[in-house]
């Protein structure tokens, strides 16, 4: 099984570095002994966001069902068919990731399958399925003992929460024509204004705040990668801030290649710096 479980990480690589250069970018800040096991994870909410995202078939949501299903199955046998889904077990397996965990991910990922009008409720609900829990699988990867999860769990969840949120906000643009998804509440395409765009960005800057206090507490292993992508995320954010909400309806808003390897590398500076401090 040594052969069929590397292949399987190798999979769940390949599909990380090419669907997100910039979370493919910070996951090679992580060291050989995790580095794998955020792949892992990275593979199967990829591919659950492909059945959402780009599947043209009608039963969408039975591809789900299945896709869970397996996962589930995967638990217990310790072994798929489905590399992606192998890979995902390996690490759910070692760290203890459980349907706690899996369920409320697949839950935000069903209301993806059918137009939403995203109450407070439903939105916070579906940020915590579709970006918090998935913080909180990394977590299980970056610390040994239930003790120091528990603390680290709020600063990761914001993380999470923070991230889909600039993700909802950079990709008005293609939600609006591709998919006819609108995640803030209060708000619609037709009444996103920059008034209803400042709100959104603060209640951003407060999920980054709350996520900026734990990452120095964060173990060294897992320092570096996070605080990239906070980096990358921040400087998106500012972005974001800087655009007009017109401008966000109409298109994307990006960080070059350069300037995205130049952020990598000042946070890999800062991190042996502080590791030399301590």
């Amino acid at each position: 099984m040594d052969q069929y479980d590397a292949v399987a990480t190798q999979t769940a690589r390949l599909v990380t570095n090419s669907y997100s250069s910039s979370f493919g970018l910070a996951t090679r800040l992580f060291p050989l002994s995790i580095r794998a096991d955020i792949y892992n994870i990275y593979g199967l909410v990829r591919l659950a966001d492909e059945i959402v995202d780009t599947y043209l078939g009608t039963d969408t949501r039975q591809q789900l069902d299945a896709l869970e299903a397996e996962v589930y199955l995967a638990l217990k046998q310790h072994y798929s068919t489905n590399l992606i889904v192998h890979a995902f077990q390996l690490t759910a397996n070692k760290y203890r990731i459980g349907k706690d965990l899996i369920a409320p991910f697949f839950y935000s990922m069903r209301l993806d399958t059918s137009l939403q009008q995203y109450t407070p409720a439903l939105y916070k609900r579906y940020i915590d399925g579709s970006a918090e829990v998935v913080g909180l699988m990394c977590l299980k990867v970056f610390v040994d003992n239930e003790t120091e999860y528990k603390h680290l769990e709020p600063g990761a969840r914001a993380l999470g929460s923070a991230f889909q949120k600039v993700n909802f906000l950079r990709d008005l643009a293609a939600d609006q024509t591709e998919l006819q998804r609108f995640y803030f509440p209060h708000t619609s395409f037709k009444t996103f204004d920059d008034n209803a765009k400042a709100v959104i960005i603060a209640d951003i800057e407060a999920d980054f705040m709350a996520a900026k206090q734990a990452i120095p507490q964060l173990p060294v292993s897992a320092r570096a990668a996070v605080s990239a992508a906070y980096t990358y995320y921040f400087r998106l954010l500012w972005k974001l801030k800087v655009a007009s909400a017109k401008d966000l309806l109409q298109k994307r808003v990006r960080i070059n290649n350069a300037t995205k390897l130049g952020l990598l590398g000042k946070t890999v500076i800062r991190a042996k710096f502080a590791k030399g401090k301590s």
